[in-house]
This record gives structure tokens, C-alpha cells and sequence, in this order.
């Protein structure tokens, strides 16, 4: 099953118009949108759905609105379709699309969707380094950043589940969908792969109480570092609030920086995922501060080190 990574998360919604102003200042790109809801959109064509809660074409809600409706994944071809919906089949019920796409649920209830995947070829810049000891990346005379330098969402990175069973949530996707398990938080849960991916993960489950299941977080890849922090701070200015970060993860090597959100869970913006194949060895580690960031920033309200300039009176 070649399961390229996530093509989409649909969320029902009680506030079509918040969730718009945050996937806009977010800086994803609406499409079809209007007051029902619509798509948001990265570089590559990964998106965001949001529909209010009580439309009847959405899938069976987990917990009361705003919440998570549906995880939609991207695979390879037709061939691979087939293949799921053939798994899947096997024990609970499977829908088909107008499109091909298949559907059901996951053992922990989360409405999962397959289609061959919308990702799209484009083109934009490299972060480029210059560094001692290595030939320099940059050209000659080329600034490393500008005031009206880009910092624009590029593909939908990862989801992060509340789960209350999550051995069982981990064998589902290792066993059934041929994910693969990069690593794990002991006692919290497993960051997983599909086979189509060399991403860390695009997946991450946390197990919870049963009256929290839902989604925690989701997040889309950045350019570099760089533009994490430059995208979070113009998300910042536009009146969203800060929740975690920004920082660099230990497991996966990510940047982050995480903010609350009207979708019922946070958004959290990341750049450069380590990548993995199959001669990976998980690793296992308990969830703390240490080994879940290298290191968090603290932002301060200075503009130069020693403080601004004294008035001249």
C-alpha cells in the first residue's frame, strides 16, 4: 500500500469565519471558500477542509464541535485504492466516492479517507546557508532574508491523535495500512510513517482518558527554520496566540512553533523533518521536557540586545 502521506483534514466547525481569518493569516491559500466553509490550501495542494458541523456530508463527529471529521490520505495510484478498501473490507464497513476515493474509520473511531493523492509539483527557494568550514550555499551579495521575504505553508506535514487505546491505535496502522514506527514516547506513543513516506512521521498518537480522544494538533512543513519563526511571528501580529514554542524538536529534528485555534485543536507551523527508510532503528524514550525539545525560545519584547536607544532630549 503506498501511502503517500496526508492529502487533507476536514474538520466540522462552529465558526466558519474564525476558522477562515485563521487558515488565511496562517497563510494557506483559500479555495472555494464562503460562508459554508471551503479548502485551504499549501503549495503542493495539502489542505484543510472546514464545513460547519452540522452538515450532514460530513462523517459521524468523536466529540462535540469544533472537532477533526475526517483524515484523508494520499496513495500512489488506483492499484493502491484497491488494495485498502480490500484490508479494510475485510472486518468493518468501506464507502467509495464519486472520485474513487475510499472511506471507513480506524480502530479507534477516527474517520479515515484514501484518495490518489492531489500532491502537485512547485517551485520555491531554497533556504541557503552559508557556514565555516563548508563551501558557502548563498551567492555572493545575495541577502539571506528580506523584510517581504516569503514564509508560505508547502505541504501538510503531520496529525496528532488523542487516542485511549493506543497499543491498539499503533498495530491498526502498522498491521493494516503498513505504517511504519520511527519512534516512541514511552508511556504517551508511537511518531509512525506510511511505507510512501521517508518523512519522521505524519502521524503521532498520544494516549489519554477516552473523554479527550480528538485531535491535538496538526502542522504544515515550512521552508527552513527560518521561516517558521518568520511565518509565526506575522501569525502572531495578526492576533493569534501563542501555545508552544518556537523551539527545535528531539525526535524528528523539526522546528515548531505551535498556537491555538478556532479548528478545536493547535497549529503549529515546522520546517526540516529528519528522513527515515526501513534501516531505521526506532527509538524509546520517555515524554519530558528534555527529550521532547532541544531547545524553546523565550520571546521578549526587545528589538536590540542592550534594549532601544536612549531618547534624546
Amino acid at each position: 500500500m503506498n501511502i503517500i502521506g496526508l492529502d487533507a483534514l476536514v474538520f466540522g466547525v462552529d465558526d466558519i469565519q474564525a476558522c477562515t481569518d485563521c487558515l488565511r493569516d496562517y497563510g494557506l491559500t483559500p479555495v472555494g471558500a464562503d460562508v459554508k466553509g471551503g479548502r485551504f490550501e499549501a503549495l503542493d495542494g495539502t489542505a484543510i477542509v472546514i464545513r460547519a458541523a452540522d452538515d450532514a456530508s460530513l462523517p459521524a463527529a468523536i466529540g462535540p464541535a469544533p472537532s477533526i471529521r475526517e483524515t484523508i490520505y494520499g496513495v500512489a495510484d488506483a492499484a493502491d485504492l484497491e488494495a485498502i478498501a480490500d484490508e479494510l473490507g475485510r472486518d468493518r464497513d468501506v464507502t467509495r466516492g464519486a472520485d474513487g476515493s475510499v472511506h471507513s474509520v480506524d480502530d479507534m473511531g477516527f474517520a479515515i479517507g484514501f484518495q490518489v493523492t492531489v500532491r502537485k509539483a512547485f517551485a520555491a527557494p531554497a533556504d541557503l546557508t552559508n557556514t565555516p568550514g563548508h563551501a558557502p550555499q548563498r551567492p555572493l551579495n545575495q541577502p539571506g532574508i528580506t523584510l517581504d521575504m516569503p514564509a508560505i505553508p508547502r505541504t501538510l506535514s503531520h496529525v496528532v491523535y488523542f487516542v485511549p487505546d493506543v497499543a491498539k491505535a499503533e498495530a491498526f496502522y502498522a498491521e493494516r495500512l503498513g505504517f511504519r514506527t520511527t519512534d516512541t514516547f514511552i508511556g504517551a506513543g508511537p511518531f509512525m510513517r506510511p511505507a510512501g513516506s521517508d518523512d519522521h512521521h505524519c502521524l503521532f498518537m498520544i494516549q489519554t482518558p477516552p473523554h479527550m480522544k480528538g485531535c491535538e494538533h496538526f502542522t504544515f512543513h515550512m521552508g527552513s527554520g527560518t521561516e517558521v519563526l518568520l511565518a509565526g511571528r506575522r501569525f502572531e501580529q495578526s492576533g493569534w496566540t501563542s501555545f508552544w514554542g518556537p523551539g527545535r524538536h528531539l525526535f524528528g529534528s523539526n522546528w515548531f512553533w505551535y498556537f491555538n485555534s478556532p479548528l478545536g485543536c493547535h497549529i503549529e507551523y515546522d520546517a526540516d523533518m529528519d528522513k527515515h527508510d526501513d534501516e531505521w532503528v526506532a527509538r524509546q524514550a520517555p515524554l519530558s521536557a528534555d527529550n521532547s525539545q532541544l531547545f524553546l525560545f523565550t520571546s521578549k519584547e526587545k528589538w536590540a540586545p542592550g534594549g532601544p536607544p536612549p531618547k534624546q532630549g
